[in-house]
């Protein structure tokens, strides 16, 4: 059987679209730099050169350039400000997705056809954005959305202002670019070091070879680098027009009533989303109770929603609002009284792409179905799942998220944790911290005094003989509230039946943080 044809993809690129957001003209710009976290996210032509570049710490910035105008970031304005791009693009080729603030994308087949060939419709782009005021958007066609990005920020800002990838030509494109592109520091790290500095060399190694080294993920990136595009496109925000709501004559209490009637709600989104030719992946639900207020949250589907779906998740927020039931009131089954329900689709995608196979659903969606039902019978948080945030205490690292809803990372992973634990981290998470007797020889307390000396080297952790251990680490933090201060130690201990264990002492107290396997 032949392999399925790419798709061939027009990718719009707005050049420093967050400056153009926050700037609110169109370039050349002042020397101007947006900050998020100590770092440069984005800045202008103008300060690059003088050496100012993404990802430089704010000072080293600074140093290039003393008369650098620093700004702070705010990725929620960078969207605000593309939707009206996103409308205007959509008016003339629908069907765009929304990759990114700053870059979209949309299939090449309907608008090509159109105005006569994919130059021609990336140059008719370009002049309906150039009448706009955005005469600076770059076109890249290609197949894919990974590939038609690349050609567009390598389309010549001075030409044109588009580039056109011949199908079947994006290996040959590609292969000169370095692997930084992929946009993946420790795999370009790791390339680079064995002397893979180019796609094309990246390209060349075998498939197999690949996956068993790297993963599925290292799988994916070697297939982009081949030419062959598996990004997954983000659809565009959907109309408010498929939201639906119900609204109650008097406030109900009970969470049989409110799922008995929020039903058909439910029943018209379905409806609404099938006249659009689209599926719902994430959902919004908005509960109002009898004094105005109103509780809102956002679910995720593996899949697409269907309306049962709909109806269980308003019954598991409803149960978030037990904690408000006074207590004489039967908190199993009652609520504030809630006077309307509002179902708002937040992401949609083309319902083709959701379509059951020829044998059946695939693997997610059986997961998905079993998986709910479990959580229908334990309720809402009765299943989990885990993700790891950043933070320097275990319990603090491990975030337990209830299925179907989406991870919030108070603490983000990816930036620097000074004294926390490098890998591999403890199987099993004591939370909250268990208490543990640490002694030394014929029973001596063991102590850690303020430079980290040791009082005497542990011998026994709960009457298990300890034979090896590791540390002190001086773990210390939040000095300036009294309430999350921290100052303390840590150890490594190993037993006498091969168990491993991370402890933490602080003011003469012992507590276990986790344990290996």
């Amino acid at each position: 059987m032949d392999a399925p044809q790419p798709t061939r993809m027009h990718v719009l690129w707005f050049p420093d679209w967050p400056l153009r957001a926050v700037l609110g003209t169109a370039p050349p710009h002042p020397p101007t730099a947006l900050v998020h976290g100590n770092h440069v996210v984005a800045c202008t032509a103008s300060a690059r050169e003088h050496g100012v570049r993404v990802g430089q710490r704010r000072r080293l910035a600074q140093g290039r350039l003393p008369s650098l105008r620093m700004l702070p970031h705010d990725s929620s304005r960078d969207e605000r400000a593309f939707l009206p791009m996103l409308r205007l693009i959509e008016a003339h080729a629908p069907g765009v997705h929304l990759i990114r603030p700053g870059l979209a994308a949309l299939r090449s087949r309907g608008i090509s056809r159109y105005h006569g060939g994919e130059g021609e419709a990336a140059a008719a782009l370009r002049r309906v954005l150039a009448d706009a005021g955005c005469p600076e958007v770059r076109v890249g066609v290609a197949d894919g959305v990974f590939t038609a990005e690349l050609a567009a920020k390598a389309a010549e800002a001075a030409g044109d202002g588009w580039s056109v990838v011949p199908p079947g030509g994006s290996a040959a494109f590609l292969a000169p670019l370095p692997v930084a592109v992929l946009g993946d520091e420790e795999l370009t790290g790791l390339l680079q070091r064995l002397g893979v500095s180019t796609l094309g060399a990246f390209a060349a190694l075998g498939a197999l070879e690949v996956r068993d080294r790297l993963g599925e993920h290292g799988a994916r990136l070697h297939a982009l680098a081949r030419g062959a595009d598996s990004r997954p496109l983000s659809p565009r925000p959907p109309d408010p027009e498929l939201a639906r709501e119900i609204e109650f004559d008097t406030p109900l209490g009970q969470s049989d009533q409110i799922a008995f009637a929020v039903r058909q709600t439910a029943d018209a989104v379905l409806l609404a989303l099938a006249d659009a030719s689209v599926v719902c992946t994430e959902v919004r639900i908005d509960l109002t109770d009898d004094d105005g207020g109103v509780s809102s949250r956002t679910w995720l589907h593996p899949t697409c929603f269907e309306a049962g779906d709909l109806v269980d998740r308003v019954r598991w927020q409803l149960e978030s609002l037990v904690a408000d039931v006074p207590e004489d009131a039967d908190a199993a089954h009652s609520f504030r009284g809630i006077v309307g329900v509002r179902i708002v689709p937040v992401a949609v995608d083309d319902a083709a792409h959701h379509q059951p196979g020829l044998f059946g659903s695939g693997t997610d969606e059986r997961l998905h179905h079993a998986v709910s039902r479990v959580q229908t019978l334990l309720g809402h948080r009765g299943v989990v799942t885990a993700a790891v945030s950043g933070g320097r205490m275990l319990a603090e690292r491990q975030v337990l998220t209830p299925w179907g809803e989406r991870p919030v990372m108070e603490r983000d992973p990816s930036r620097p944790w000074p004294g926390s634990l490098p890998g591999p981290l403890p199987a099993e998470v004591f939370d909250p911290a268990r208490p543990v007797r640490v002694r030394g020889p014929e029973g001596a307390e063991v102590r850690v005094d303020p430079r980290g000396e040791v009082s005497c080297p542990p011998t026994s952790i709960d009457d298990q003989e300890v034979i090896g251990w590791a540390g002190p680490w001086p773990v210390r933090e939040h000095r300036w509230d009294a309430e999350r201060a921290r100052d303390g130690h840590r150890f490594q201990l190993l037993d006498a039946r091969h168990r491993a264990w991370l402890v933490f002492h602080s003011g003469g107290d012992w507590w276990a943080e986790g344990r290996y396997r």
